[in-house]
C-alpha cells in the first residue's frame, strides 16, 4: 500500500513523526512506513530534492557505514504534475485482527463481556471479512517490540498456551470485561479452556527474546537481536521516537577555496601534510585550481572538511563561534549569506537601565536576521527517546533502527528563520556557580539525575551541571514573554543552548520552509531584551502552584520528576516541540528567588 501526503502531512512531521518505521493507525487499516529505499519513485534518487550540508554530512560521516552521507528531502506530491504522484510506501502490519461482530442480547446488558474472535491475516478474505462468518475485522492493536526498534506480532497460541497444551487449531478470542480498556480486564482466550490476562504481557520477559523483525524494510526482514520483547501499544506515542540531528548552516570563509577542495576531494582528501600536498599538485588541474592559495591555506581548508569545524566533535561550538564573531551593525546592509546573516546589535540600542555596569543579565544581544536549520532523520528507537547531551551530540555506543536495509542516504527537511541569541558573562557565572548555595541547589538536582538514571536501561548523557539548568530554564521563560509579542506562538520558537569552551549563550530562533523564511517579527525583540528578562523573572520568582512547586525535591520517589527542581507546567515547561530537552532539566529557583530555593538564584536582586 502507498501513503502519500497530498498535502495534508508536513515533510517535517515525515521526518519527525511518520518516518520509516512509524506505526500508522489508518482509518479501515493499519500500517508500518517503508523504510527509504523505496521512497524515490523507481528507485531513482534525482526524483527527491537534494539538500545540501557538508558540515551535517561531516557530522555524520560513518554512521551505518556511509563514507559521505547525503540528505534527500521525503517526495511531495504537491509540486508534481504526473498523474499519479509520488508517495511513500508503507506495509500492513499486524497481521493479526479481531473480528467486529455485532454484540448479541446477552452482551448488551450491564457488566457483560465482550467476546470477539482473533484472526490471523490467512483466515481473511480480500474484503478483510472473516471466512465464513462474513463478520467485519480490525486491526489488533497490541504488538510487541524491543527498544532498538524491532517490532513483530504476539505470537498470540505461545502467549495463551504458556501452560496448557493445545492442537493450536482451535479459535482464540479476546474478551473484554469492561469498556475502559484496562490490561487487566482483557482476556486471551482459546476454546480448549486456556486463557490469560493481558496484564501478563507486561511481565519481565513475558514474551520471550525479541524475533528482530524489520517489517518497514519487507515483511520477512530479520536480524539478530538480544533484547527482550516487550508488549507495545501500536497507537501509544512510545512506540517511536526519532533520531533527529539538526545544524545551522554556517558561511564558509574562503567560498572560492573551498568550492576547489570540494570538486577535488577525491584527489585532496589525502594531503594531510605539505609533502603530500605537494604530491598532489604535480597534476595539472590541482595545481590550476589552487594557484590563487597558499599551501597553508589549502592544509587548512582540507582539515575544514574533513571535520566540519567541529571541535573536539561538539555540534554547537562551531555555530557559537560563528556567531560571537559577528560584527556589529543594526541588520540594515544587505545580507552577505541568505543562509547565515548575524549582526552583533550595538549595545545603546538594547541596554536602557540607568546601571550599565550590571553583569547579572546578558553582556551582549546578536540578531541573527537569516539562518538556515537542516535536520536530518537518522535512525529511531521505542518505548525511550534516545537523548543528545548538551553540546548536541549523541551517544556513540547506542544503537538505533536504521532506516533502510542498506542506507545510502537520510530523509532531511531544511527550515529557514531568524532568531536572537544572548550572550552571558563567563566570569560571571563562574563565579555565581562558585556561591555555597548554589552548589547545594545543584546537588539536589543532581542526585535527581542519579535516580532517573538508575531507571534508564541505555547510556544516558551525563549530568548537565546548574549552569545549563539555569540558562535552560531562563529560556523557557523567555520563550514564553516573546509569544506575547512577537507575533509567533510559544509552540513555533525553538531554543538552542550553548555551553561550550568559548562561552555560554542562548538561542531563540524560529523558521518554516518557506524559501524567504521569516518575516522579522522576533529578530526585533532583541531591541526589547531587558523588558523580556523583567518579565521572565517575574515568572520565575511565583508561580501558581506554589508553594507545592517551589518546594519540589528532584530526588523525592513520590513524584518521579527526577529532572525537576521547582518546575511545572504553571510556569516554566512549554511544548516539546520548542525544547531542545524535551522539558528536562528546568529549576527557576537558579533564575530567581523562589520560596524554596532561597540564595541560590543569578538574579538575586527584585525585579
Amino acid at each position: 500500500m502507498s501513503v502519500s501526503d497530498s498535502g495534508k502531512i508536513r515533510r517535517s512531521q515525515i521526518i519527525t513523526t511518520y518516518g520509516p518505521g512509524a506505526l500508522l493507525d489508518l482509518p479501515r487499516d493499519s500500517a508500518i512506513v517503508a523504510g527509504t529505499e523505496t521512497w524515490p519513485p523507481k528507485g531513482q534518487l534525482s526524483e527527491l530534492e537534494e539538500i545540501v550540508e557538508p558540515r551535517l554530512s561531516r557530522l555524520l560521516r560513518g554512521v551505518h557505514g556511509i563514507a559521505w552521507p547525503q540528505f534527500y528531502a521525503p517526495p511531495s506530491d504537491s509540486s508534481s504534475k504526473r498523474p499519479s504522484p509520488p508517495g511513500i510506501d508503507a506495509w500492513r502490519f499486524p497481521l493479526w485482527f479481531v473480528a467486529q461482530a455485532k454484540p448479541g442480547p446477552d452482551e448488551r446488558s450491564v457488566g457483560s463481556r465482550r467476546k470477539r474472535r482473533l484472526v490471523h491475516r490467512n483466515m481473511l478474505d480480500q474484503g478483510r471479512k472473516l471466512l465464513f462468518e462474513g463478520d467485519r475485522v480490525v486491526p489488533i492493536r497490541f504488538v510487541r517490540a524491543c527498544r532498538k526498534g524491532h517490532v513483530d506480532d504476539l505470537d498470540w497460541q505461545e502467549f495463551v498456551h504458556r501452560t496448557r497444551e493445545c492442537s493450536g487449531t482451535r479459535p482464540l478470542w479476546l474478551d473484554e470485561d469492561g469498556t475502559g480498556g484496562d490490561l487487566g480486564e482483557i482476556i486471551v482466550r482459546c476454546d480448549c479452556k486456556a486463557s490469560r490476562r493481558m496484564h501478563e504481557a507486561t511481565a519481565e520477559r513475558a514474551l520471550g527474546s525479541c524475533s528482530g523483525a524489520l517489517p518497514w524494510l519487507g515483511p520477512d526482514k530479520r536480524e539478530e537481536c538480544s533484547e527482550p520483547s516487550r508488549l507495545l501499544v501500536r497507537t501509544a506515542t512510545n512506540s517511536y521516537f526519532p533520531r533527529l540531528v539538526r545544524v545551522l548552516s554556517l558561511p564558509e570563509v574562503k567560498v572560492g577555496l573551498a568550492k576547489a577542495v570540494k570538486e577535488h576531494w577525491d584527489d585532496l582528501s589525502i594531503a594531510d601534510d605539505l609533502a603530500s600536498l605537494l604530491i598532489v599538485k604535480r597534476k595539472p588541474r590541482i595545481t590550476a585550481a589552487l594557484q590563487a592559495y597558499g599551501d597553508d591555506e589549502v592544509l587548512r581548508a582540507i582539515e575544514e572538511r574533513r571535520t566540519g569545524g567541529l571541535k573536539k566533535g561538539s555540534v554547537k561550538d562551531a555555530e557559537l563561534e560563528a556567531v560571537l564573531d559577528a560584527p556589529e551593525g543594526c541588520g540594515d546592509e544587505p545580507p552577505v549569506d541568505d543562509d547565515f546573516h548575524v549582526r552583533r546589535l550595538p549595545e545603546r540600542h538594547w541596554r536602557r537601565s540607568s546601571d550599565s555596569s550590571d553583569s547579572s543579565g546578558p553582556v551582549a544581544v546578536y540578531q541573527l536576521h537569516r539562518l538556515r536549520e537542516v535536520l536530518a532523520l537518522t535512525g529511531f528507537t521505542r518505548f525511550d527517546a534516545l537523548l543528545s547531551d548538551i553540546h548536541g551530540d549523541f551517544p556513540g555506543d547506542v544503537e538505533v533502527a536504521r532506516l533502510a536495509d542498506e542506507p545510502r542516504w537520510f530523509p532531511a527537511v531544511e527550515n529557514r528563520g531568524e532568531g536572537v541569541f544572548l550572550e552571558f558573562s563567563g566570569d560571571a557565572l563562574r563565579s555565581w556557580l562558585g556561591r555555597p548555595e548554589v552548589k547545594r541547589r545543584e546537588a539536589a538536582l543532581e542526585a535527581g539525575y542519579d535516580h532517573w538514571r538508575k531507571q534508564r536501561h541505555e547510556v544516558v548523557p551525563p549530568f548537565p551541571g546548574a549552569r545549563y539548568i539555569f540558562l535552560h530554564t531562563l529560556s523557557h521563560l523567555l520563550i514564553s514573554s516573546f509569544a506575547l509579542r512577537c507575533g509567533y506562538p510559544a509552540g513555533a520558537i525553538r531554543e538552542r543552548i550553548y555551553v561550550e569552551e568559548r562561552g555560554a549563550g542562548i538561542l531563540l530562533y524560529t523558521g518554516s520552509p518557506d524559501a524567504e523564511g521569516t518575516l522579522g517579527g522576533l529578530v526585533h525583540q532583541g531591541r526589547e531584551i531587558e523588558s523580556h528578562l523583567r518579565f521572565a523573572r517575574r515568572m520565575a520568582e511565583v508561580c501558581s502552584n506554589d508553594p507545592v512547586c517551589s518546594e519540589h525535591e528532584p530526588a523525592s520517589t513520590l513524584e518521579h520528576r527526577w529532572l525537576h527542581g521547582a518546575a511545572c507546567h504553571g510556569c516554566t515547561l512549554i511544548s516539546e516541540t520548542s525544547c531542545e530537552m524535551r522539558n528536562d532539566y528546568l529549576d527557576r529557583a537558579l533564575v530567581a528567588p523562589t520560596l524554596g530555593g532561597q540564595g541560590a538564584a543569578f538574579f538575586e536582586s527584585p525585579v
